[in-house]
């Protein structure tokens, strides 16, 4: 049995370099006054139609979709914004104190073709905040994605921003993108020559080059923009100047979803070919109202934690690996094995990281396990030392061996844990 294209395996020494990434996440969350929020890795097909915009890639063609027993067609989750939306409706978070701000991390799913770094089961991490459209929450969201980067220890980043204006800047917008397009539809794509009549703004998006290069000629939003949005976003611009976060405005950046209204904003990372965008986000004002709610403002990023470990690897980023096991216990002797589970309790009871050999090795075999297990020390449980109420503890690193009563088992690991930076709680 083989696991199907597109997925992959996340191993017992490549998981810690998740699990520092999501330690990451929960302190920057914390002190930035975030909520994780979990939702279902499904939903009704229908709240991405509306949501995230059936002329999207993602819906048209990325989303695993299903019928369930009813009937009914369900969806595994192409993105997060659109269930966070769904789950702050249904459950009445418009009732808590504003403005409302959650973060999430998890799995998300799409079609699409397999990468070095891009995969049909990805994983996001996401925040979203709701009830406010002060442009300080836009530089906020921007300036949390760039400390997340920052603390991971990623560097040749270039965040971009835009302003893909309101419904009101969208009309004079979309007359002149179609007008420009049409001009020049024989050298569009298939794809592209479909949005057209549809939605013209999505031809910005288009990854095609020779799209790209025509939209690099194309009326932009920026050019558009009503009063109202060229001053969130000049005030944007100005927060993010007075936090000291250096951006380049990018006119030609629309984001692939159409729910975006507003700022824009994407994090690239330098010599990542095509693609070479980590994370992004923007605003999203209607999308609450979309999905059946009240009018609410929002805005919030998504980061792909896939190709931000990819781009650490690039980059020689080391994070932390296997954990290490602490102590081992080794026996020699029939008392010594009757002995054996009270002492490794004793150990895990206090916090230290402790296992045993299962398998009837002999004890040059289980010395042998200890160093293959990369065991800091070995607590070496015989009959000879166990009869005057001792046990030996040997050092793996140093090879200083110590000969010692239960009693000070505990205490004396401990003390040399204090060294190597290794927290055990209190015994």
């Amino acid at each position: 049995m083989k696991k199907p294209r597109g997925v992959h395996d996340i191993l017992p020494g490549e998981v810690e370099r998740w699990q520092h990434l999501e330690g990451v996440i929960r302190e920057l969350t914390r002190v930035y006054g975030y909520r994780e929020i979990r939702t279902p890795v499904f939903e009704f097909t229908e709240l991405f139609q509306r949501g995230v915009g059936e002329e999207t890639d993602i819906v048209a063609k990325e989303m695993y979709s299903f019928p369930d027993r009813r009937g009914r067609s369900l969806s595994l989750r192409p993105e997060g914004t659109a269930p966070v939306v769904r789950a702050f409706i249904e459950n009445n978070l418009h009732t808590w104190p504003q403005p409302v701000k959650l973060y999430y991390t998890g799995p998300m799913f799409r079609y699409d073709r397999p990468q070095a770094w891009r995969y049909r089961q990805f994983h996001q991490f996401g925040v979203e905040v709701f009830g406010s459209a002060d442009p300080a929450v836009d530089a906020e969201v921007i300036a949390l994605l760039m400390e997340f980067y920052e603390r991971i220890g990623l560097k040749e980043l270039t965040l971009e921003i835009n302003s893909v204006g309101c419904a009101e800047c969208r009309a004079d917008l979309t007359g002149a993108l179609r007008n420009y397009f049409t001009s020049r539809l024989k050298e569009l794509c298939r794809d592209c020559r479909a949005r057209l009549g549809r939605n013209p703004l999505r031809l910005l998006d288009c990854k095609e080059e020779k799209c790209r290069g025509l939209a690099r000629e194309a009326p932009v939003p920026l050019q558009f923009l009503c009063s109202r949005c060229e001053a969130h976003f000049q005030a944007v611009l100005k927060e993010l100047e007075t936090l000291n976060i250096g951006y380049a405005i990018n006119p030609c950046l629309v984001r692939g979803l159409d729910y975006y209204t507003g700022t824009a904003f994407e994090v690239t990372v330098l010599d990542a070919g095509a693609q070479n965008a980590l994370g992004g986000g923007g605003r999203y004002d209607n999308l609450v109202e979309t999905c059946g709610g009240r009018p609410t403002p929002g805005v919030g990023f998504a980061v792909g934690l896939e190709r931000t470990l990819y781009a650490l690897e690039q980059q020689g980023v080391k994070l932390p690996g296997a954990a290490s096991l602490e102590a081992f216990v080794a026996t020699a002797g029939e008392v010594a094995a009757a002995k054996l589970s009270g002492v490794l309790r004793l150990l895990r009871e206090a916090g230290i990281a402790a296992d045993r050999d299962y398998t009837g090795r002999g004890l040059k075999g289980q010395l042998k396990q200890a160093h293959r297990r990369s065991a800091r020390w070995v607590v070496i449980l015989g009959d000879e030392e166990l009869s005057r109420g001792n046990m030996a503890v040997r050092d793996m690193d140093t090879g200083e061996q110590a000969e010692l009563p239960e009693t000070e088992l505990v205490r004396w690991l401990r003390t040399r844990q204090s060294k190597t930076d290794v927290l055990v709680k209190d015994y």
